[in-house]
């Protein structure tokens, strides 16, 4: 049987956290309490629990569920004793962790998870409940990876958002300079461009030819987020038009920076998600968009 706390469902466009008492949830949950400050909503502490043993003893069962009640406390209390302004409250879930924040993401503005360095690829996407939550999640989720990272540093880099043809941008660039904005950060737009593969007698496309083609990704990138400089423009911004593959090329951009942010179509996934989730120093915030789906 699966339950949550009944008062759950009244949180409305809040923030959500999975937490499950480790070092990497407590990471996360510093993420979490920031960001629901900064956006002044309310805060879901999520803790799942299942009962690994088949049928089993029903004593053993409650003790393990008293001990998950604990560890959901744990974190609520935790949030409270650091936070002022925004309400804390608790979800208690018989279940996998993924499939209750999936859930609870169809109501949330931002769901905080927490990574454990994940090893492989296909076990980042498929295996993990950070990898499950990204790819099935209706709402941003950020993925707190790597060991240290914090929400404030002394020397806080810049808010990086990749900016691909292919992205919603309006969803994506509201959710990066939003965060910029919050932070009061820097923000780097960052667009990856491949050298075309043009037909040319001596095998080399003329320099002339090659700077128009990045000349045209520039002004591009440009109109992209002039918009977007309108509407906050207490954001310093950053274009950069980077002759690389996309993955490596927002890697490097992420180096030293705060907060790492890219888009992703749901029900397909290309490289660059997993590749910045296995990769990347600091936490990645995945914005998805198109078509809800319920996989």
């Amino acid at each position: 049987m699966n339950s949550a706390n009944a008062s759950a469902g009244g949180h409305g466009r809040g923030v959500v956290v999975g937490y499950d008492g480790s070092d990497f949830a407590m990471q996360a949950l510093d993420w979490a309490m920031d960001e629901a400050e900064l956006r002044g909503q309310p805060l879901l502490v999520c803790h799942a629990w299942e009962w690994p043993y088949g049928e089993g003893d029903e004593e053993a069962k409650n003790s393990l569920r008293h001990a998950a009640e604990h560890v959901a406390w744990h974190g609520a209390e935790c949030a409270r004793a650091c936070m002022s302004g925004p309400e804390v409250d608790t979800d208690l879930y018989e279940g996998p962790a993924a499939e209750r924040l999936v859930q609870l993401s169809a109501g949330a503005e931002l769901i905080v998870v927490g990574s454990r360095g994940l090893g492989g690829v296909a076990r980042l996407m498929l295996g993990s409940v950070a990898g499950e939550t990204v790819a099935r999640a209706h709402c941003p989720v950020l993925v707190v990876r790597g060991a240290g990272a914090l929400p404030r540093r002394a020397h806080p880099g810049p808010v990086v958002v990749g900016v691909a043809g292919s992205d919603d941008l309006d969803e994506l660039l509201d959710f990066a300079f939003r965060e910029a904005a919050m932070r009061v950060l820097p923000l780097r737009a960052v667009h990856a461009w491949i050298r075309p593969q043009l037909a040319w007698p001596d095998g080399m496309a003329p320099m002339n030819e090659l700077n128009a083609v990045r000349r045209a990704a520039e002004d591009w990138l440009d109109a992209a987020v002039s918009a977007w400089r309108d509407k906050y423009p207490e954001v310093a911004v950053e274009a950069r038009v980077v002759e690389a593959p996309a993955k490596q090329a927002l890697l490097d951009a992420a180096e030293g920076a705060t907060l790492a942010v890219v888009g992703q179509k749901r029900g397909r996934f290309g490289s660059t998600v997993p590749y910045l989730l296995h990769h990347a120093a600091c936490p990645v915030a995945v914005v998805r968009h198109g078509a809800p789906d319920d996989r």
